[in-house]
């Protein structure tokens, strides 16, 4: 198992060109954070998520996986989860847990090879 763990300031989010929104977050992404009255705390902390993300699969020597390789989205039942769109020569599960308050955003996550 490896963990990641990010921290950002959601501060750094604000006024984003739409160039790097693009860049690092599919379309599913962008419209979800796009749906909310201040989408700069849902950008940052799915920013958080795909570092966590990256940091986790790092620790398992799985390292051509870029921003855009990982979607954050949610169930059935709201909780978030990772998706990896690109294939992977081996089958990872992801434990996410996001938050974000007025002025941070984290996101911590654990890999497992099954």
């Amino acid at each position: 198992m490896a963990i990641g763990v990010d921290i950002e300031d959601i501060e750094r989010f604000k006024g984003k060109p739409q160039q790097f929104i693009n860049r690092v977050f599919t379309p599913i992404e962008i419209e979800y954070c796009m749906k909310n009255s201040k989408p700069e705390s849902h950008f940052a902390v799915r920013f958080c998520a795909k570092e966590a993300v990256i940091k986790a699969l790092t620790g398992l020597n799985i390292k051509a996986v870029s921003l855009k390789d990982i979607e954050v989205f949610h169930n059935d039942n709201r909780c978030p989860q990772i998706r990896i769109l690109k294939p992977l020569d081996k089958d990872i599960v992801f434990n996410l847990s996001l938050s974000h308050d007025k002025t941070k955003a984290i996101a911590f996550v654990t890999a497992e090879i099954k």
